[in-house]
């Protein structure tokens, strides 16, 4: 069996929290709809177990798990806005202050054969 990484084995607050949430969310969807775990997991073709897992938000669940529950209840759309480029404000600073103020000067070639 592989060795479990240390993000899943001691993954931060933060990041179980989100995962948490994620799971609860799909959850209530599912309930919303009045789905069984199985009728999800037949849609999704795995397991009752990892449906099960995805709604806990387990962080050794593969991400492919998560978006295939999203999938199966409609709200895959919804992930458009995660990790927008246009939307990482501290990545468009950085990369701001990174341009040169100035164009490159030009060189001058020895066109001299």
């Amino acid at each position: 069996m592989p060795q479990l990484s240390p993000i899943v084995q001691h993954p931060p607050a933060a990041l179980e929290q989100a995962l948490q949430r994620l799971g609860r969310n799909i959850r209530t969807a599912r309930l919303r709809r009045r789905w069984r775990l199985e009728d999800v997991a037949e849609r999704m073709g795995v397991s009752r177990f990892t449906v099960a897992d995805v709604e806990r938000g387990k962080p050794g669940t593969s991400i492919a798990a998560y978006l295939g529950a999203l999938w199966v209840l409609g709200l895959l759309d919804q992930l458009e806005a995660v990790a927008d480029p246009d939307r990482d404000e501290e990545g468009k600073a950085l990369e701001a202050a990174r341009q040169p103020s100035q164009a490159p000067r030009r060189h001058r070639f020895n066109d001299d054969f």
